[in-house]
């Protein structure tokens, strides 16, 4: 843990001896990484240190931010109302993506507004459930995926903070795609959406339980913040076109959104086994 709070010292400062270069990892621009302890770091400690780094390098004083949802994105929100309180960061206010981010930014001080009365960010940051080659998205493991697409779609920069578990060649396989709909007649809806010709193939199961998890613990139907419902499209194969499948999913009646996110992010932060990466 001594070598991880070094590391995590490092980030905080920006001390550039810290960095060592590695192999180019994005579509244009080459990476830097942060060399880690040679024991191997928690999932947990991973997290923290990408989310630590993206406030870090993307946010500065008087910025509009959004604030994303899930365990990656906590941590991020955690650096930021660390940064405010000790006055390195000032003149910021925040847009949470869901109830629970709401919640955590008031506990730490961090003053909120909305896209009624902020419709233009500076960045938002967020965690990512799949992150394929050209950087598109599959999020909303955790039901927030309407409020988030809402508010990152407005931002200037979109920065996503994942570890290396969260990269994968093609979007589907490795994780559920959720789609956020309608109640009423949900069933329908559901069935609109498995025969949908970029969807063919897909298990499509009504999210059960709590809307923050797609594994079923409950009996009664998710409700997410919105008072919606969500689908999880299961794949066995990886998604052929995924932008081509957001319009499809869009353009059908009775879905509110759905958790791919195409062409929309900046940089992704990857944390592994060999340090922490940046790919654009």
């Amino acid at each position: 843990m001594k070598l991880f709070a070094a590391a995590l010292a490092a980030l905080a400062t920006h001390n550039a001896a810290a960095f060592a270069p590695t192999a180019t990892v994005g579509r244009r621009v080459s990476s830097t990484s942060i060399r880690m302890a040679e024991t191997a770091l928690s999932q947990d400690e991973l997290k923290k240190m990408v989310g630590y780094k993206s406030v870090d390098d993307y946010v500065e004083s008087g910025m509009v931010v959004g604030l994303g949802t899930g365990s990656t994105a906590y941590f991020a929100v955690e650096r930021l109302g660390e940064k405010l309180k000790s006055g390195e960061l000032k003149d910021i206010v925040a847009i949470p993506t869901s109830v629970r981010t709401k919640e955590q930014a008031e506990d730490l001080g961090i003053p909120l507004v909305t896209l009624d009365t902020h419709s233009k960010l500076d960045v938002a940051i967020d965690g990512a459930d799949e992150v394929d080659p050209d950087l598109n998205l599959v999020k909303g493991g955790g039901g927030a995926l309407l409020r988030e697409k809402m508010v990152e779609v407005c931002a200037d920069k979109f920065i996503v903070i994942v570890d290396e578990s969260k990269l994968c060649e093609g979007l589907g396989p490795g994780f559920p795609l959720p789609v956020e709909i309608t109640p009423f007649c949900h069933e329908h809806t559901i069935r609109t959406i498995a025969a949908l010709p970029t969807c063919e193939g897909c298990d499509a199961v009504l999210r059960m339980g709590s809307s923050s998890s797609n594994v079923n613990d409950g009996d009664e139907i998710a409700i997410t913040d919105n008072g919606n419902y969500i689908v999880d499209l299961h794949f066995k194969v990886p998604i052929k076109d995924a932008p081509k499948m957001a319009t499809e999913l869009k353009n059908t009646v009775g879905v509110v959104d759905h958790g791919l996110f195409c062409d929309m992010t900046t940089a992704v932060i990857i944390a592994g086994s060999d340090g922490i990466s940046v790919k654009k």
